[in-house]
């Protein structure tokens, strides 16, 4: 799921696979704003076939944390 989420990350900002670590922050590390965060999700929703809970998402601020939560949701 890690190598999965990493990817999709790098399709909306500019950063490289290898810059990529579970304790990365979306906004103050990789570069998300609210918009790109919120269109990626809406691309892992497509992708993984999941429904992401929006008030759990806004405790996200993480990659790992982006993981735990996907993998408790995908079925």
């Amino acid at each position: 799921m890690f190598d999965q989420l990493k990817e999709l990350i790098c399709n909306y900002v500019d950063v490289s696979p290898d810059d990529i670590r579970p304790e990365s922050r979306f906004i103050d590390d990789l570069g998300f704003n609210s918009y790109d965060f919120m269109s990626m999700l809406g691309e892992l929703e497509d992708t993984l076939g999941v429904q992401v809970d929006e008030q759990k998402i806004l405790d996200i601020h993480t990659v790992d944390e982006a993981v735990k939560y996907l993998e408790t949701i995908k079925k």
